[in-house]
């Protein structure tokens, strides 16, 4: 055998006669020492990773050693508690700026009534404003302020709900991009993130047209409603609110009448803040009788001898006490409050997510943390294993209950997908479970309301609650029906491959496609069917060719057994990716891509030099097209 040739040589081999050969690549051959000792060629990075302990074990610790690594713990619990405390808050505070942002406009949207109508315009204004006020439990008190007030109907309401409904999973896909320094990380953060995207949408995408065709969930709530005599009760409890509200309150309040008074067409509102200056106020009045002439309409009026009284009234405003927050004196409008605090929020939030990710990975080795995985990702044991999701539902619909936000809780448990800690099978019964505890706390907010908007509030509250419902009885009962999962899975892989593709799935789902429906619809419901009809019936050919290609080529024409037919930016992303690196590739210098570029480097360096375990033997040399892999020989 010839000596291996050394990296970075250019010795080329000849044959026996002496006469060189062609230019030709030698391909690797892995010696049969290396083929025996390398590890397996391909590992699922959708495998959960092995969470070891490279510490020294209790038992050899001696007591000192102990009552450090005790006292180490203690003090990254406390720690981790106070990031996850912080990153609720900057959660809420995101909102806020959102609402300081975009609330005027979302009022605006939901004013014109004939739109509104317009199913299809209807849920994509609920996701447009939800994502413009990142709160679904506002986009629905608006909802009902509307419908309480004449302006809408029940009918016309549910679509909006169903788009408050997808809104409000931008939170969790926004957190998701924040792991994308770990390729597999990202993976899997970024799958567990939206498979609530894709529950939503073919949620929506089969509940819609049945609404539309039969109101099913309008009929059901009605019907509900009318069969039991509800009366108001009691507010929804406060129980996270009264450990973050002290600080979210010392940074900025809202008054989010405004926005609903907006939408219900109050003029005097366009001009007023959203910043609330006056937490405490006392509205006076005072009634008195006079005399007049003729009586106005709508007057409390009456006949007294030769004389006729009207009863009138003035009020004005005792205010009492000023809200103690860091805007209440200044004189900043509101756009510039809302983005002084999305850049404030968006930090904080990235940066409690970074120290939280490493607190916990960190903390979660050993046999403790075999036991959490084995408890969150393990099923019950035969033949009880098919309640093991239907319990995971339970636990996220009661840990959101507590939270009071389905986007603080997916949020949460969203970089626990991408470390590894919760599988993505586990996540999806959690996220399920979430959407149903976000309407319960909707249910025993609408309970609370007055009896003038009682059974209004609460038949959209319940709308919300059966049409979470049906998707969980539509996409989890049966395996072969979960293709939420299937779906992330897959969309974890393409923004694995091509991590900027997060950014523009987030900007297509939650602006460009809401915004261009909302854009057709002013024109009217013709020129919205007339260019969604087409699209619409593209995007389905393609899906249909696609899964014909996979899974029988065989029936399909030899030209459309695959997409080489057409330009290669139309049926690949390496060219889109090329240009997105040379447009961004500023990005290399900096130091977070620097060092996820220098470990990829570095495995690159490991298999090279791997690759240099070859023969060099001219007879073995083969064609890129033709090689035969030595572990099939």
């Amino acid at each position: 055998m010839a000596p291996r040739p050394q990296v970075g040589t250019d010795s080329s081999p000849t044959l026996d006669n002496g006469a060189p050969v062609k230019d030709v690549a030698i391909l690797p051959a892995h010696s049969t020492v290396d083929l025996v000792n390398q590890d397996p060629d391909a590992e699922d990075p959708w495998d959960l990773p092995e969470l070891k302990d490279t510490g020294v074990k209790w038992s050899d610790l001696d007591t000192k050693g102990k009552l450090m690594r005790v006292l180490t713990g203690i003090l990254k619990a406390a720690m981790l508690l106070g990031l996850l405390y912080l990153f609720i808050c900057s959660l809420d505070v995101l909102s806020s700026a959102f609402q300081l942002v975009g609330g005027k406009v979302a009022g605006d949207i939901f004013q014109d009534n004939v739109i509104l109508s317009n199913p299809v315009a209807g849920l994509v204004i609920g996701v447009l404003v939800t994502v413009l006020v990142q709160s679904s439990s506002t986009s629905s008190s608006i909802v009902v302020s509307m419908v309480s007030s004449g302006l809408l109907d029940v009918q016309s309401a549910v679509p909006i709900i169903m788009g408050a409904n997808i809104g409000t999973s931008v939170t969790n896909t926004i957190v998701a991009m924040m792991q994308a320094g770990d390729r597999n990380e990202f993976r899997r953060a970024f799958a567990g993130a939206t498979v609530h995207d894709f529950f939503n949408w073919l949620s929506v995408l089969v509940l819609l047209p049945l609404e539309v065709a039969t109101g099913v969930l309008y009929k059901l709530t009605h019907l509900i409603i009318e069969s039991f005599n509800i009366q108001s009760g009691e507010d929804a409890p406060d129980l996270l609110n009264v450990i973050t509200d002290p600080l979210t309150d010392s940074i900025v309040q809202l008054d989010k009448s405004v926005i609903t008074a907006i939408a219900t067409g109050d003029a005097a509102a366009r001009n007023k803040s959203l910043i609330k200056v006056w937490c405490k106020k006392e509205v006076n009045t005072t009634f008195w009788n006079a005399t007049v002439e003729n009586c106005t309409a709508g007057a409390v009026c009456w006949d007294e001898g030769n004389l006729t009284w009207i009863l009138r009234n003035s009020s004005w405003t005792n205010y009492q006490e000023k809200c103690k927050h860091l805007f209440v004196n200044g004189n900043l409008p509101d756009l510039a409050v809302g983005l002084i605090l999305l850049a404030l929020s968006l930090f904080t939030l990235c940066t409690c997510l970074i120290l939280i990710v490493k607190l916990l990975n960190s903390m979660l080795k050993g046999q403790v943390a075999v036991i959490i995985k084995k408890v969150l990702n393990t099923d019950f044991p035969f033949p009880f294993a098919w309640a093991t999701g239907y319990i995971a539902m339970l636990v996220g619909a009661g840990m959101t209950f507590i939270v009071q936000s389905s986007s603080v809780f997916t949020s949460a448990i969203t970089p626990l997908v991408g470390i590894g800690v919760i599988s993505l099978e586990r996540a999806y019964p959690l996220t399920l479970g979430s959407n149903i505890g976000t309407t319960t706390t909707a249910i025993l907010a609408a309970m609370a309301s007055p009896g003038e908007t009682l059974s209004e509030s609460l038949q959209i509250a319940l709308c919300h609650f059966f049409f979470n419902v049906m998707g969980i009885l539509l996409w989890y009962p049966i395996p072969f029906t979960r293709l939420p999962i299937r779906l992330a899975r897959g969309l974890g892989n393409h923004t694995a491959e091509y991590r900027w593709f997060a950014g523009l799935y987030l900007i297509l789902c939650f602006l460009v496609l809401p915004l261009s429906v909302f854009g057709l619809s002013l024109a009217g419901w013709q020129v919205l069917v007339g260019v969604g009809t087409p699209i619409i019936a593209l995007v389905i050919f393609v899906i249909v060719i696609n899964v014909m290609q996979s899974r029988c080529p065989r029936f399909l024409p030899r030209c459309l057994r695959s997409w080489d037919f057409l330009p290669r930016p139309l049926h690949s992303m390496r060219p889109w990716d090329a240009a997105v690196t040379s447009v961004f590739g500023f990005c290399g210098k900096h130091c977070c891509c620097k060092c996820c570029k220098k470990d990829e480097d570095e495995k690159v360096r490991k298999n090279s030099r791997k690759s240099l375990e070859m023969y060099d033997n001219p007879a073995m040399t083969r064609d890129e097209h033709t090689a035969v892999k030595a572990t099939q020989l």
